[in-house]
């Protein structure tokens, strides 16, 4: 293993590769991911559902989303780009009122194709969806599916073509800072020593940051997913359909790691509310029952489906306080985070990419002002506020 690197990685997912390929594109050379499994995909971004939208409430996750799904459309990597849509219903008036607000915002930022939607319309893009307790919802059509892992690719892929490199089964264990900067990280397989190091290990960043003494507020949380076989083809062109109430959302399932696919598949979860903060990553059977308690009360071809149990899964969340990324510097020089995405780091990934190298290789983000999501905001009190997130 390289015993020096410039800057060093931790963590090989969709934002260390990111971040790792915007630095090779500024060309920076001497770069090292430490990837803690024996191959990339086996944390987080392999368990996403591989959603990207534009419909956020706050600024910054507006902009970051218009950002990304602008390169993910235009990228010359194939990243498998599939624009059919979110759609938010609501159930009374507030919820109704809280989308149109967003709306209005998304658009004022230059979202395009967002519109609000009534209770007749929603039952003509999901046709078979009980309808009869909402009062409207609006529809995003430029959001859509994206696959993480060939994202993730992607991204290494580049990075590693200018000179990145990549080690496997080497986990982390620590940050080693002297007089106020990093010197070294230490890791399963000895010391690299290094000017700078950016922590991309999602769930688990907050354990490898305070091994330097910095308390980062990532707390890692279980989300379970039903993967499920309809006794009919999906109605055609289902997008991602999202309760804002309850969290209750569903959309058409892809294998990501064969490539199949197939019309008669579906993936539905919700906001667990039983869930507390741990690393487990097992899927209970438990959670199924749950699921189809919601499913029963909006659509009978989700009810009557059949659970396909070894595509059920698990993975991990990694929220903040208030459910927004971290991306920045600290107190000690040349340590950096990107962390926290709280379920949207595949989504954000190439903003938060551009966002890290232009950080560490300027002082600041110029394309776009990411300074709402350093880490001294929650010292601060200065937090952010947002109610969509699944």
């Amino acid at each position: 293993m390289k015993k020096r690197a410039e800057i060093v990685i931790i963590g090989g997912g969709v934002v260390g590769a990111s971040v790792a390929f915007h630095l090779a594109a500024r060309g920076i050379r001497d770069v090292l991911i430490l990837e803690r499994e024996h191959e990339q995909g086996r944390g987080s971004t392999g368990a996403a559902t591989g959603g990207v939208r534009a419909q956020f409430e706050t600024e910054i996750n507006i902009k970051m989303s218009m950002y990304s799904i602008d390169f993910l459309r235009n990228w010359d990597h194939n990243c498998e780009y599939d624009p059919k849509g979110y759609l938010f219903f609501a159930t009374t008036d507030d919820q109704f009122d809280y989308l149109k607000g967003n709306v209005e915002k998304q658009r004022s930022l230059g979202v395009r194709d967002v519109e609000v939607i009534d209770e007749k319309a929603i039952a003509e893009i999901v046709p078979g969806m009980n309808c009869e307790d909402i009062v409207g919802g609006t529809f995003g059509k430029n959001d859509g599916f994206v696959n993480p892992l060939a994202i993730m690719r992607g991204f290494t892929e580049g990075a590693v073509r200018k000179g990145t490199s990549v080690e496997f089964g080497v986990e982390a264990l620590a940050i080693n800072v002297d007089a106020g900067r990093i010197v070294s990280v230490e890791t399963s397989h000895g010391i690299v020593e290094c000017d700078a190091a950016v922590i991309c290990t999602g769930a688990r960043a907050a354990e490898i940051a305070g091994s330097a003494g910095i308390c980062l507020p990532v707390s890692p949380e279980r989300r379970q997913i039903v993967w499920s076989r309809t006794r009919e083809p999906l109605p055609q062109g289902l997008p991602m359909v999202i309760d804002i109430g309850t969290g209750f959302h569903f959309r058409p399932a892809r294998d990501f790691r064969s490539g199949s696919t197939r019309t008669d598949e579906v993936l539905f979860a919700y906001l667990d509310p039983d869930e507390t903060a741990s690393v487990r990553t097992d899927f209970e059977d438990l959670f199924i029952a749950k699921v189809y308690e919601r499913a029963k009360l909006r659509a009978d071809f989700l009810f009557e489906s059949e659970v396909v149990r070894e595509k059920c899964r698990a993975g991990l969340y990694e929220n903040t306080p208030d459910h927004h990324a971290i991306l920045g510097g600290c107190d000690f020089a040349g340590l950096y985070f990107a962390n926290g995405f709280s379920g949207h780091g595949v989504m954000h990934s190439p903003a938060t990419g551009r966002a890290l190298s232009e950080i560490i290789l300027d002082g600041q983000s110029s394309f776009l002002d990411v300074s709402c999501l350093s880490l001294d905001r929650f010292a601060k009190g200065e937090l952010l506020h947002e109610t969509a997130f699944i």
